[in-house]
């Protein structure tokens, strides 16, 4: 005996009709012309990166954070939804050379976002090293993937179509702790740390650590050398120009040590020279690309016998202890050369 036909019907909110009865869906009603519209905010290609500014002690007050000063390269990464681009200090796209941040920060979405933060390679005991991160970059020159790279990510630009720059930094924090909450793969949250200065720049000179960064917690993200962002260094550590070389006289073909200058205003002044902190391997891999950028005269007077001068284009990064009353590096240590794309700023003295 077939089934009678339910004849119930089914009250819902707009909607009364017979539950076997297809369903009609009412035609939209005109949109409120004076309902506001949300607003969203294209995508920029490009942000230029909010740089911290060097100072001899941490700041105190409420108005303050900090974190910890990662050593590595600086990267944006974009989160479209149908590209993804790791875009460097420099404005070049390192894509291909970061497989693995790039393949979390797809995870993160399907939201579009803009990711500031620093790519670092640890070491056995969890402590970034530039040394390790150059070596998976290929060397000197990034030739190939650097697969154990590590994104710390320390602010959020744009999120799901809107621009979050105007909003002060607490609040981009704010996001981007929910965003990254308990994430341990190849992009992490850089902590923020509420804590006295001084105390925690003697915890990360104790574990090795380069130094930390003090951010203003009211602060909009404004690009360049503001003020807002500084860096506090447990060991100096900055960028020359390399302009010459003393070839070695123990070992054909390398190089002894090079010599360095700084920037006074827009003019390069001497600052010293280093001879150590490279490998045998290096210092050859140096003076052949040293010798392809020779010139006949020093952009700035050096004295000594036998030296090769060259264009003042190639950026070494170099630990040192102090400064000499002549103006020099002391105890200076090679630590390694900053990349083109890195957009290396070299060390200017009238900021110091």
């Amino acid at each position: 005996m077939a089934k009678r036909r339910s004849t119930r019907r089914l009250e819902t909110i707009g909607l009364l009709s017979d539950l076997n009865a297809p369903l009609i869906v009412p035609a939209p009603k005109p949109r409120d012309k004076r309902q506001p519209r949300l607003q969203f905010d294209p995508m920029p290609e490009r942000i230029e990166p909010c740089l911290a500014l060097l100072k001899s002690k941490p700041p105190s007050g409420p108005d303050w954070m900090f974190e910890v000063k990662w050593d590595g390269y600086r990267l944006a990464v974009h989160v479209e939804r149908n590209r993804m681009r790791i875009i460097t200090r420099g404005g070049h796209d390192w894509t291909s050379y970061f497989p693995s941040i790039a393949a979390a920060a797809k995870e993160l979405g399907p939201a579009t976002m803009i990711l500031d933060g620093e790519a670092v390679v640890l070491d056995e005991k969890g402590v970034p090293n530039f040394g390790l991160l150059q070596r998976a970059l290929g060397g000197r020159k990034a030739t190939r993937a650097a697969h154990e790279a590590v994104l710390y990510a320390f602010d959020l630009l744009y999120f799901d179509g809107h621009d979050l720059t105007g909003l002060e930094l607490s609040s981009r924090r704010h996001l981007l702790g929910n965003l990254l909450d308990g994430e341990t793969g190849a992009i992490r949250l850089s902590e923020e740390i509420h804590d006295d200065g001084e105390a925690l720049l003697r915890h990360a000179c104790a574990h090795g650590l380069e130094g930390i960064i003090a951010k203003n917690k009211y602060a909009p993200y404004r690009s360049g050398r503001t003020g807002d962002w500084l860096k506090i260094k447990c060991v100096n550590s900055e960028s020359f120009a390399v302009i010459g070389y003393e070839p070695s006289q123990k070992v054909r073909g390398s190089i002894a040590s090079l010599f360095l200058a700084a920037r006074n205003g827009d003019k390069l002044v001497y600052a010293g020279n280093v001879g150590t902190g490279f490998s045998a391997k290096l210092a050859r891999d140096l003076r052949i690309q040293l010798d392809a950028m020779r010139i006949d005269k020093p952009v700035v007077p050096i004295k000594g016998k036998n030296l090769v001068f060259v264009e003042p284009t190639l950026v070494a990064e170099v630990n040192f202890s102090a400064w000499t009353h002549d103006g020099h590096l002391r105890h200076p240590s090679f630590k390694g050369v900053r990349q083109v794309e890195d957009h290396a700023e070299v060390m200017d003295l009238g900021n110091c």
